[in-house]
């Protein structure tokens, strides 16, 4: 019986690269848009063999700004996915666009070609923020693309937001929330700014024009209740849907299941390797051309990797973690995570229910944090297994050196204004 996989096409150009990103997108590089697509067409056909071993149950089309490369280009790039593999008609078709480059038109098309999910990039609804990160459209226009898209018949529309943006403030973000939960979406994913270095954002990094941290701890929670109230059940720490409505592409990332990607930079993860293409629109579509290889870092998972992944990826989302679940994954003692995952659930940042831990709101906030210290035991665990050497006192204080550490994690925690 043929395997379930997702399918994930990067679409790398945009018209103008906004101030925080840092994805791989390519402003200015118009010309190369038919060489790509020539050659993107040629990777699926190449990869036949491959993508016709399994179901295909999704299709995420991501950037760059997917619909500024043409609903009729992206059109032919499912219809290969069709040709060459199996996809259910019932699948999950998700295509991100942005405002100022969607039309009536071109929704339309994409939903009678088998579109059936949209990711708009809104980010606030203040037009003056949007203007300094170098969005190219107004929060008028979002409203706009959701009516639009709409009366082409999509009934699955999520909404991306931001939060922390230079000069915005806590009224400024609820007024986003509002506004964007009176559009209906039935899917909301917030994030909170990265300053990450090459952007040109990082001008701002330790900026007093950056909302502090608890302000952006205040915006968080807020942004959790509040959607609740709306009727938005968070799922994944910056991932919000009405009842039955969760991104099931994104699933796949955070549960561990396969994805094969196409496309410069595009990542994959299949048979327990991962692997990811150059992150070079030229070099790709030459070396597509060439039949040379285009992939650019790849590796095996232990079952160790595999099972950091499983601790790391779980807890992001409300479904959480198992022992047992664990243990089918990387056959070994759970004594210190468990030990780790108590000490934190008595500390109110995270729950056990029903045989599972997950992260309470206030320990989403920290979710970074925890999630390392979590993994810290699960290093030491495996510590125990592959140095049977290592003497009773030895690792008795190593243990008690990292639940000292994570005493004092936790007293920083408490000191978070929630």
């Amino acid at each position: 019986m043929k395997k379930n996989i997702g399918i994930y096409v990067h679409i790398p150009f945009c018209a103008s690269k906004c101030a925080y990103c840092d994805f791989y997108s390519k402003p200015g590089f118009e010309k190369m848009i038919p060489e790509y697509h020539k050659a993107l067409l040629h990777h699926i056909k190449e990869s036949a063999p491959q993508i016709d071993g399994y179901i295909i149950d999704s299709v995420y089309f991501g950037g760059g700004t997917p619909s500024y490369y043409g609903a009729g280009r992206l059109i032919q790039i499912f219809d290969a996915l069709k040709k060459y593999g199996n996809v259910l008609i019932e699948a999950e078709v998700t295509v991100e666009v942005n405002p100022d480059s969607i039309t009536f038109i071109d929704l339309v098309r994409l939903k009678k070609a088998g579109f059936n999910r949209l990711s708009i990039g809104a980010q606030c609804a203040d037009d003056g923020i949007l203007k300094s990160l170098h969005r190219r459209h107004t929060f008028a226009q979002v409203e706009e693309t959701v009516q639009n898209a709409r009366k082409a018949g999509f009934d699955n529309i999520n909404i991306d937001l931001i939060y922390g943006l230079p000069s915005q403030t806590k009224e400024g973000w609820a007024d986003t929330i509002v506004k964007t939960a009176a559009l209906k979406p039935e899917h909301i994913s917030g994030y909170g700014l990265k300053i990450e270095k090459g952007t040109e954002l990082y001008l701002y990094k330790d900026s007093p024009f950056i909302p502090t941290d608890d302000d952006q701890a205040d915006m968080y929670l807020y942004m959790i209740d509040a959607l609740a109230n709306y009727g938005y059940k968070q799922y994944e720490i910056s991932n919000f849907a009405q009842r039955g409505r969760e991104s099931r592409h994104n699933l796949k990332y955070w549960t561990g299941q396969e994805y094969i990607g196409f496309g410069a930079a595009a990542h994959s993860y299949v048979g327990g390797q991962r692997y990811s293409y150059i992150a070079d629109i030229e070099g790709y579509c030459k070396r597509v051309a060439a039949g040379d290889t285009i992939v650019d870092q790849s590796e095996y998972m232990s079952s160790f990797e595999l099972a950091g992944e499983y601790l790391m990826l779980r807890l992001r989302t409300v479904y959480g973690i198992s022992e047992e679940e664990y243990c089918q994954v990387f056959p070994s003692k759970f004594d210190l995570i468990r030990k780790k995952l108590e000490l934190f659930t008595n500390h109110g940042f995270m729950e056990y229910k029903d045989g599972r831990w997950h992260l309470t709101s206030k320990g989403f906030l920290v979710s970074n944090i925890i999630i390392n210290e979590v993994l810290d035991a699960q290093a030491l665990e495996r510590a125990k297994i592959i140095n049977p050497a290592l003497k009773d006192d030895d690792m008795d204080n190593m243990q008690m050196s990292m639940f000292e550490r994570a005493d004092d994690t936790i007293e920083l925690f408490n000191g978070i204004a929630l």
